[in-house]
């Protein structure tokens, strides 16, 4: 056991990619493997899924590599189409999942008679991870291939779910399914909850197998197993990161930086127009439980593979840097809301949404009308409890661990 440096003890368990390697390499035998995959899928002794695979590779052959945003190695900063490609290890052709094509086609899938899918999640549904496993389960059913979902952690735990319920009208690569934004599953839990709910179209039911974990718990960080942290994306640098990602996200559908180009992003936000200290009094007032707030000065820049023409390049902004205090008492949704309604409050005249961007990441166009009409927060989150109590309801049948 290691102690994490929050003091708690960390978890020895195993990744779902573990469990098929020690346990389970017999369901691959003889098979033609495609498999849907990035720089995320390491097992708990920081092998990749696909070199331990290649070293059983008598034993099945790897027809195909698909990989979703970022590419199949992480490296694409977010937004940029990924091109098609060819695996040097295992001479498979890597098709992308984030360009032309967003799930992979009959004619990708020709010789493949089993899917593998084994990516690492940040919890928030507008990962578009999540959708590239959407896609996969549906394609699966549509060409009456298995898949075999290799669980891994929600990073953030399997506990806090908040956010309105994505909007039918809505429905995009950031918003697949009508979830809250912070959904507390992992994406084992989600497959089988997709498919059995029936949201992934008429009569689609794959047939999914779940490769658990072992001892993993719901109210564990990522931080608090024994097991090598990695960035999912370039921006996503860390746990903190992922703890306020659910809400802070929502200022890309905002004239607001999110902190790309910086040291921190989605832990810092600003604008040249804010009046930083101003910002930090009335956020302290708000009470943002396990938050803490940090008058920041920055200027946005280009990183390579990182932050490509980020908001306010070479700008000078002001804002604020987020600080996590106690990390089980943040509510990183309601925090989203109540920092852009503060925002669009304190600057009506300099603020702007970015307004089919913003309602997609939020899933309901209610939020930024009711943000516009100066709503207050707390009117605002309490709209969409009854459908947070609804979704944990549904979802408790599918839970895992």
């Amino acid at each position: 056991m290691v102690t994490s440096l929050w003091g708690q003890t960390k978890i020895e368990f195993a990744y779902g990619a573990d469990v098929l390697l020690t346990e389970h390499l017999s369901m691959l035998k003889g098979k033609h493997l495609g498999i849907i995959t990035n720089h995320t899928a390491l097992l708990s002794d920081g092998k990749h899924l696909l070199d331990a695979l290649n070293e059983h590779r008598d034993q099945f052959t790897i027809t195909a590599l698909f990989g979703p945003e970022h590419g199949i190695r992480g490296e694409a900063p977010a937004g940029q189409s990924v091109e098609n490609l060819f695996d040097s290890l295992t001479h498979a052709p890597i098709f992308s999942l984030y360009g032309k094509n967003k799930k992979p086609t009959a004619e990708m899938l020709k010789n493949v008679d089993l899917l593998i899918f084994d990516m690492q999640d940040v919890g928030a549904r507008f990962y578009t991870y999540l959708s590239t496993l959407y896609y996969s389960l549906q394609s699966a059913a549509e060409n009456n291939i298995p898949i075999l979902v290799l669980d891994r952690p929600n990073p953030i735990g399997g506990v806090y779910a908040d956010g309105p319920i994505r909007q039918n009208e809505l429905t995009s690569f950031v918003g697949i399914a009508p979830i809250p934004i912070a959904h507390g599953m992992t994406f084992g839990e989600l497959a089988t909850y997709f498919s059995n709910e029936g949201l992934l179209g008429d009569n689609l039911h794959p047939k999914v197998t779940i490769l658990k974990m072992k001892n993993w718990k719901r109210s564990a960080f990522f931080d608090e197993l024994d097991t090598k942290w990695i960035k999912p994306s370039p921006n996503i640098s860390s746990v903190e990161t992922e703890i306020i990602y659910p809400g802070t996200c929502l200022l890309e559908g905002t004239n607001i930086s999110e902190g790309r180009g910086t040291d921190n992003p989605f832990l810092t936000i600003g604008a040249p127009f804010i009046n930083a200290k101003q910002l930090v009094e009335v956020l302290n007032k708000a009470h943002c439980s396990g938050l803490a707030f940090e008058v920041k000065k920055f200027i946005p820049r280009e990183i390579p593979r990182t932050a490509v023409h980020p908001k306010y390049e070479d700008v000078e902004c002001h804002g604020i840097t987020i600080h996590i205090t106690e990390r089980t008492q943040v509510r990183a949704v309601q925090f989203g809301i109540t920092l852009v309604s503060t925002l669009h409050k304190l600057y009506p005249k300099e603020f702007s949404f970015k307004e089919k961007s913003f309602d997609l990441l939020s899933g309901d166009s209610m939020v930024r009308k009711h943000i516009l009409e100066n709503t207050p927060p707390q009117t605002i989150i309490a709209s969409y409890q009854k459908d947070v109590s609804k979704f944990l309801i549904t979802r408790q049948k599918y839970l895992l661990y």
